[in-house]
């Protein structure tokens, strides 16, 4: 039995742990005991989109493996400068479903605020990657805005906080946000989408629980793994007042080619994630953002690998195969 005793951190501790992050390629590889052979690719793949990866992340990966599933995610490489067909800067949409700066409303009843473009880690397959957040972020100064489009219409019963990563900002900051649509009369659901509760588990402090304990609308924390090595015990103690609390927690992953693309890995992840209180709720296809090619995995495959979770662990542990497609009512499953 696993003794999950809450951790002591506090505030400042996050942000400490963030801004000690390894930025250069050259950094992590000699930190991985990596070969040289890697450097050039990954310092030209950076100039485009810059390396980021918190300390805490890097101790997960193994030593010596260039394979290592973790370090895939985040390692540039030199694949994603060559160009590949259907693969653009914006693979779902955002741009064509802006109502307001920052402010996407693509599906009925929900809408989703671009909270801010900083990140705790720069996954190499985000869809976002080249996402023009300095002209489409509503900021600090605009949030009254997003309070305004919310009350102008009574269908939107769920606000969806993304970025970048919401939890970037600063629990003062986004309070901010918090107070201006918490008295929205039809707002009904609170959705995080974030990756720090795997990337940077110490942000998941007791004061920022308490703060969306406070709010009337029924809190949602979906959070982003896609491989079981990601939560170790400091993810799972982090999670755990937050389990407790009654916050419902899910998961995220997306399939990726070389990362979880086989039945062990997606069952791990599956049974990793439910034993940290959270429960499997997509698996993506890779969304076609321009340079991430790579690290696709093709749709019979992808179906093949649904059906032998399905043939191997109980429904609940199975999340839905889905793929976000620009300009449809709903995400399209694959199954």
């Amino acid at each position: 039995m696993i003794t999950r005793t809450p951790p002591l951190w506090h505030s400042a501790d996050w942000q400490k742990s963030l801004a000690r992050a390894i930025r250069e390629p050259r950094e992590l590889l000699a930190t991985l005991q990596l070969p040289d052979s890697l450097l050039a690719g990954a310092e030209a793949a950076g100039q485009d989109f810059p390396l980021l990866v918190p300390r805490g992340y890097v101790a997960r990966m193994r030593i010596g493996d260039p394979q290592d599933p973790l370090l895939r995610q985040v390692l540039p490489l030199a694949a994603e400068g060559q160009p590949a067909p259907g693969y653009v800067a914006d693979p779902v949409g955002d741009l064509s479903a802006m109502a307001r700066p920052g402010i996407l409303h693509k599906y009925h009843g929900r809408a989703l605020v671009v909270a801010t473009g900083a990140c705790g880690i720069h996954c190499r397959y985000c869809f976002r990657r080249h996402f023009p957040y300095t002209r489409a972020n509503p900021m600090p100064e605009r949030w009254q805005q997003v309070r305004e489009y919310l009350l102008a219409d009574d269908s939107i019963e769920e606000l969806i906080l993304s970025g970048g990563d919401p939890l970037s900002l600063a629990d003062h900051r986004l309070a901010g946000l918090l107070e201006a649509v918490q008295d929205v009369p039809h707002l009904k659901r609170l959705r995080l989408h974030t990756r720090y509760p795997v990337i940077l588990p110490e942000r998941l402090t007791d004061d920022l629980l308490n703060l969306l304990k406070a709010l009337p609308q029924q809190v949602i924390l979906v959070m982003h793994a896609n491989h079981a090595n990601e939560i170790d015990a400091s993810v799972q103690q982090a999670l755990a007042p937050w389990h407790q609390a009654g916050i419902t927690l899910l998961n995220q992953a997306v399939l990726l080619q070389g990362v979880n693309d086989s039945e062990s890995a997606l069952a791990d992840l599956s049974e990793a994630l439910f034993a940290a209180g959270v429960l499997p709720y997509y698996l993506h296809q890779l969304d076609p953002v321009q340079g991430a090619a790579h690290f696709a995995v093709d749709d019979p495959r992808a179906r093949a690998l649904e059906t032998a979770l399905r043939n191997r662990l109980p429904g609940y542990l199975v999340p839905r195969l889905v793929r976000e497609q620009a300009g449809a009512p709903a995400k399209t499953p694959l199954v």
